[in-house]
């Protein structure tokens, strides 16, 4: 399974701060729970690595419906 390889299951994403001064991604949908914590430092290179991705894709020409 790649980045590309679509799948059909929903889930959700929370985002937020920890007590513990974490930053907590937590994914959640159909009986399945993941909590990752970051380091707050670890937590903006993934940020930066998703507004990346999102320059990436504006890049990207969707294939036309029908083909």
């Amino acid at each position: 399974m790649g980045i590309n390889d679509e799948r059909d299951i929903e889930a959700n994403l929370q985002i937020g701060p920890t007590e513990l001064g974490m930053v907590r991604l937590f994914i959640y949908g159909d009986g399945l729970e993941i909590p990752m914590d970051f380091e707050p430092e670890e937590a903006e290179e993934i940020a930066e690595e998703i507004l990346a991705a999102v320059k990436g894709a504006r890049k990207v020409k969707p294939p036309k419906k029908g083909r």
